[in-house]
């Protein structure tokens, strides 16, 4: 009995390729496909601004790192029982990061680092001036691929 417990639970917690615990890297304005142990009929993301996440069937999905960051995407089945909580982590081009908080004084800044190079990661809890131009930096840079996206002109 102890034994279906526990595969029941790891299956649960599993994207199909990802090792259950770990997170996902996902690159910056790349997409990954993840696929699901078990049929999903619901997927949230955490942050939607770091990620977003597009069901293309029962068992697969789209995640785009929108934003330097971390953040996380569940998925429901139909009766809304949890099929997958999966960490998402979206870096630069060289793989999976970390999180850095920069302190000076009682002001904080958050980063995304990824190989030798960090990015800005605003986060509540940041320096106000630090975290409004982040935060500004990032809804332009979507804004620009939206309109990209759509063939229109700025």
């Amino acid at each position: 009995m102890r034994r279906i417990v526990l595969a029941a639970v790891l299956s649960s917690l599993t994207f199909g390729s990802a090792e259950a615990g770990s997170a996902m890297s996902v690159p910056l304005d790349e997409v990954r496909v993840v696929s699901f142990v078990k049929p999903v009929a619901t997927l949230y993301v955490g942050n939607p601004v770091i990620a977003d996440v597009m069901i293309i069937d029962n068992r697969h999905a789209f995640v785009q790192g929108k934003a330097f960051g971390t953040t996380n995407v569940v998925a429901l089945d139909s009766a809304g029982r949890p099929v997958a909580n999966q960490q998402i982590v979206v870096a630069g081009k060289s793989g999976a990061g970390a999180t850095v908080t920069l302190q000076r004084g009682k002001e904080q800044m958050t980063y995304a680092c990824a190989g030798n190079r960090c990015q800005p990661a605003p986060q509540p809890g940041d320096a106000k001036d630090a975290f409004d131009a982040g935060t500004e930096q990032i809804t332009k840079y979507q804004n620009l691929l939206g309109h990209a996206a759509s063939g229109s002109a700025q």
